[in-house]
């Protein structure tokens, strides 16, 4: 076999890819950085290192074959946490893989270059959920990567972490050739990152990658390898029999929840670890890092809660579409899966004009084809997506919307208004305007993407139904509950039809039917819908995933509707204990399933219980959230109505007055929560017999109520009847037979 020199030497590489400097070695080869001729652009390019003399045929043969096979893998995966394949080839003896260069350090570097430092927490966790994310792709696909190390995990200037050299990557059904293609059994890896089973030489799947990734994010976390040895086989022994140190131990900062997380990827058997990547990947999302994230509103649909996270993190939507999407009242995912946010996940060929016989469909070029300043271009602009999705994982919504919407612009005038990347930026200009209320613009916005993957993509294509059933959410939200039922339908149809009924994507589709059903009041078909989907995704994905929780609340809610409350109590309450043992006490999912235990409770007479439990919700909710969180404040709320039901009125009324001055000045004074505690304020003074200040309280609620949803919503209409009430119990029965009229005139018939 020809030396890497000489290929330099003699000329380009298929004339093509012209070597320029070393920048890499490993075992299995050299990388160098080069020149792709073709299209004036800088790549880098794996060459195997030459066999010598002294190598038998047969062991070039096998080298041969498996760097032929980390070919053929590594180019078939596409995923922004992996390094992009362009190329792959044979040059007179000299096998080659050609790579995106990545501008970047990795990991041992970045170690390396800060002293052997532990990084800072936030950066940690931010690592470790797209390295997650990547795997769980990966694994989806049936490939195990095995030597998952720091020197094979870059991460980019702009924050971007993608695995490296998938050279000993292998299809899962193809797990047992390792030791032929060795030829001695000996296991493949890097010692101080190898799992037991590989140590072992046994059985391998994707948890070994989970048991590296453990002892890469133990170096991270406390700047040194789990089994910091010189001795190679000390290295080994330590991983198959010793429990290394808690990573808290040697870094009391380090949250309790990461700790965990390290030390379950650590555990030696691997049905000890978690179960696959994208199950890590939603509890690494529950790991605090700063403020927490505002948690939504009981019972409103997971399509709008607010990532799990409190700082920025890559979308969990890379997870394969199985994942992380938690529960009523807490932090989690949406409903639909975001675009991808860098640029084409496939090619883009528009559907064929079925009016024009015989045309053929226009496609869009690939990066590689196009002038070298429209990828620069497109790369620019897939930065600027990403630093927009990182905005809105803050929580900073309209610098997201604004951002987004720039770039929609500048993609539109660069590559059409239908082009994939141009609706994927309108797309999520489309989410964060739902998520600053403007629901009437984002259902325009989410129409147009609708139309626009319709006329390129198909009716049915999944981005098509992901945008269709974000319109569904959206008219929901409304309150256009039956336009939103015959979408959803339509979309479950097509759902069931193209992915069949278990996929995750048509399961939660039906949770989200399911939600609406209970909307429209049709409440046992929505229990039952419900139950359904509990079921399902249990079976799919097993019975204490954040999916099948977060349906299951669902149902307990829907039994409270049906006035079940001793059902929907034990439902909460296993929830609760479920997403404490699988997130952790303090994750906002488990606070907010410990919430409607609460609720339960009350409804059931059992108020001196209920009141406990609160007491202990807002000690919590003010320790991880802080006082005057959203949360806090509703848990507040919680507190004063079971004061209330066990006639400490006076305490009742001067807990409602406090939260709901905190609410008006956290939330705005027209924030559904806030009037919520104006009427419990209206309430406390009732009782204690100060009707006239109560009339106030009531006709303040019922005129903003008025102003905001109309004088026909229920809602007003409630608020009227209280008014009326009041009237009442001040001798003033003319007018409170009035307004007992007006309500009934404006109420709907039938």
């Amino acid at each position: 076999m020809r030396e890497l020199g000489e290929t330099r030497d003699t000329g380009l590489i298929h004339g093509r890819y012209r070597l320029l400097e070393p920048i890499g070695r490993g075992g299995m080869g050299e990388v160098w950085r080069a020149r792709d001729e073709s299209l004036g652009r800088h790549v880098a390019v794996k060459c195997l290192k030459p066999a010598g003399p002294q190598r038998d045929q047969d062991f070039t043969r096998v080298l041969r074959e498996r760097f032929r096979r980390e070919a053929r893998v590594a180019a078939a995966l596409q995923h922004r946490g992996i390094t992009v394949v362009h190329d792959f080839g044979e040059y007179e003896g000299v096998l080659y893989l050609v790579m995106e260069l990545l501008e970047g350090r990795d990991l041992s570097r970045l170690l390396e270059d800060d002293r052997q430092h532990p990084l800072p927490v936030d950066d940690i966790v931010d690592i470790a959920a797209q390295v997650a994310a990547a795997l769980a792709y990966t694994h989806a696909q049936g490939i195990v990567h095995r030597d998952l190390k720091p020197a094979n995990i870059v991460r980019l200037a702009d924050g971007t972490v993608k695995i490296c050299d998938f050279g000993i990557a292998r299809l899962g059904h193809d797990i047992g050739l390792t030791s032929r293609l060795t030829g001695t059994g000996i296991a493949m890896g890097t010692p101080h990152y190898m799992s037991p089973e590989q140590i072992g030489g046994v059985h391998v799947d994707e948890r070994s990658d989970l048991y590296s990734l453990g002892c890469v994010l133990y170096e991270l976390a406390t700047g040194a390898p789990p089994f910091d040895l010189v001795d190679a086989w000390a290295v080994l022994v330590g991983h198959r029999d010793t429990v290394p140190e808690p990573p808290r131990s040697l870094r009391p900062d380090l949250p309790r929840h990461l700790d965990r997380i390290i030390r379950d990827l650590l555990a030696k058997e691997p049905d000890d670890r978690p179960r696959d990547a994208a199950e890590l990947a939603a509890r690494i999302a529950a790991v605090p890092t700063g403020a927490a994230a505002p948690a939504r509103p009981r019972n409103t649909p997971e399509a709008v809660r607010p990532a799990p996270s409190e700082e920025p993190r890559l979308p969990s939507w890379t997870r394969g579409m199985t994942t992380g999407h938690k529960a009523a009242g807490g932090a989690g995912l949406r409903t639909t899966p975001p675009d991808p946010a860098g640029g084409l996940a496939r090619e883009w060929i528009p559907r064929r004009n079925e009016g024009t016989p015989g045309a053929v469909p226009a496609v869009w070029p690939s990066a590689a084809e196009q002038p070298v300043d429209v990828t620069e271009l497109r790369d620019s602009l897939t930065g600027r997506h990403n630093a927009a999705l990182s905005l809105g994982r803050q929580g900073r919504w309209d610098e997201a919307g604004e951002a987004h919407g720039a770039v929609a612009a500048a993609r539109e005038h660069a590559l059409g208004p239908d082009h994939p990347d141009t609706l994927s930026s309108h797309y999520e200009v489309a989410f964060a305007l739902s998520r600053t209320g403007r629901a009437s613009d984002a259902l325009r916005t989410y129409r147009r993407v609708v139309e626009g993957r319709e006329r390129t993509l198909g009716a049915e294509d999944p981005d098509t139904l992901g945008a269709r059933q974000e319109v569904a959410y959206v008219l929901g939200k409304l309150g256009r509950h039956f336009e939103a039922h015959q979408m959803y339908t339509a979309v479950l149809a097509a759902r069931e039809r193209t992915m069949g009924s278990d996929h995750p994507d048509t399961l939660r589709c039906r949770h989200n039917l399911a939600f609406n059903l209970s909307r429209l009041g049709r409440v046992e078909e929505s229990h039952r819908m419900a139950g359904e989907v509990a079921e399902a995704r249990a079976r799919v994905l097993g019975a204490d995933h954040p999916d099948t929780l977060v349906t299951r609340c669902e149902v307990g809610y829907t039994l409270g509707q049906l006035g079940r409350w001793s059902e929907a109590l034990r439902t909460y309450r296993d929830v609760a204990d479920a997403r404490a043992h699988t997130l952790g006490p303090d994750h906002p999912d488990t606070l907010a399933a410990r919430y409607e235990v609460g609720i339960s409770l009350g409804r059931l007479g059992r108020s001196a219980e209920a009141l406990t439990l609160y007491r202990d919700l807002v000690d919590d909710r003010t320790r991880v959230s802080g006082p005057e969180h959203p949360e806090t404040l509703r848990a507040r709320h919680g507190l004063g109505v079971n004061l209330g039901r066990l006639a400490r009125w006076e305490e009742a009324l001067a807990e409602a007055r406090d939260v709901c001055a905190l609410r008006e000045r956290v939330l705005g004074p027209d924030h559904v929560d806030t009037l919520i505690s104006h009427r419990e304020v209206a309430v406390g003074l009732g009782w204690l017999g100060r009707w006239h200040d109560a009339l106030g309280a009531y006709r303040t609620v019922a005129a903003a109520r008025e102003r905001v949803l109309g004088a026909a919503h229920p809602d007003t209409l409630t608020s009227r009847t209280d008014e009326a009430h009041c009237l009442e119990q001040l001798g003033r029965t003319a007018e409170a037979a009035e307004l007992y009229r007006r309500v009934e005139g404006l109420r709907p018939r039938g």
